[in-house]
């Protein structure tokens, strides 16, 4: 049942923790907790063009992390709550496995010390 889970998010999990691999685009999400914000508002701390800029924010929309809405000129972006869910699932589904395999862990080394 996990492993299927885990098939069944991967691609979905591909694209948000590659979003997150980059830590503009994790400066990003952080400024964006405090509310929307214009894309150039988002650039301004940045030492980059603002077409190079323009693609981390296609990554983080394609990852789910963000919505953005134009109008006029001015394009806002948004957090977007759906990926934290997707990566807490996920990281529940880890910790699951892995105190498994710690209390499998502790039993061995308990039975082993046991039988001395």
């Amino acid at each position: 049942m996990l492993l299927f889970l885990m098939a069944q998010h991967s691609d979905q999990l591909d694209g948000i923790f590659h979003a997150l691999s980059d830590p503009t685009r994790r400066a990003v999400l952080g400024r964006l907790r405090q509310g929307p914000a214009s894309v150039s508002e988002l650039a301004e701390p940045f030492d980059m063009a603002l077409p190079s800029f323009m693609k981390h924010v296609g990554v983080l929309e394609q990852g789910g992390w963000i919505r953005t809405h134009k109008e006029g000129r001015v394009r806002t972006c948004a957090l977007e709550s759906a990926p934290f869910g997707v990566v807490e699932e996920w990281l529940n589904e880890q910790q699951e496995i892995w105190e498994a395999h710690t209390d499998r862990l502790e039993q061995f080394v308990t039975q082993q010390e046991e039988s001395r």
